[in-house]
């Protein structure tokens, strides 16, 4: 593998790994590559971001590697964060958010294991309207990110505990959870503050 493959390589694992990263080492087995050659091109890509003068950047938080927006951006993000046009939720927001409320704490992969799809979209939109947050690290390889909702998301389906959602069912199988959402979506229908629910 030629050094810009590589290097091209690592950027498309950086994005797929969204907030949680990847360490040095992680790179190294995902590639098959040197440790110190992994460290190198991070550095370079890192550098290439830079002088580029890209939107984005390659940041190095608590040992992993991520990619990351530009801090002198963060209000433009805030517009699209908050702007009307982006109120509703998605059918995958909506389900993702379900998922949460019941299996609280719970991981991204967990998510997705249950939903069958990728979710770091879904889960980042949570996160941007304060219905989801961040509430520790899983005791697993990698240290994943653990999920569970917030005070807004009981505020905004005018819950007064996580206690108030209906019971689920069943988590065994895919149509334990199709009727597990419905329960949700049927109890919180009337208070829902997201006047229109968009199909991702």
């Amino acid at each position: 593998m030629d050094y810009n493959t590589l290097k091209s390589i690592i950027e498309g694992l950086l994005f797929l790994s969204g907030d949680e990263g990847l360490s040095v080492r992680q790179i190294a087995e995902i590639t098959e590559q040197r440790p110190d050659l992994a460290t190198r091109a991070l550095e370079d890509l890192k550098e290439d971001y830079i002088s580029q003068g890209r939107g984005l950047q390659v940041v190095q938080i608590a040992g992993n590697y991520r990619l990351a927006t530009l801090p002198e951006h963060a209000q433009y993000f805030e517009r699209l964060a908050y702007s009307p046009s982006r109120s509703s939720l998605s059918q995958a927001a909506l389900e993702t958010l379900a998922i949460v409320a019941y299996r609280q704490p719970i991981t991204r992969v967990e998510i997705e294991e249950i939903r069958g799809v990728k979710s770091e979209r879904a889960i980042h939109t949570l996160g941007n309207k304060d219905l989801i947050h961040e509430v520790g690290r899983a005791e697993a390889v990698g240290r994943p990110i653990l999920y569970g909702t917030t005070k807004s998301f009981l505020d905004s389906f005018g819950l007064a505990s996580l206690k108030e959602l209906p019971e689920p069912s069943s988590f065994d199988t895919s149509e334990g959870l199709e009727e597990e959402t419905q329960l949700l979506f049927s109890k919180l229908d009337s208070q829902m503050t997201f006047e229109e629910v968009e199909t991702e």
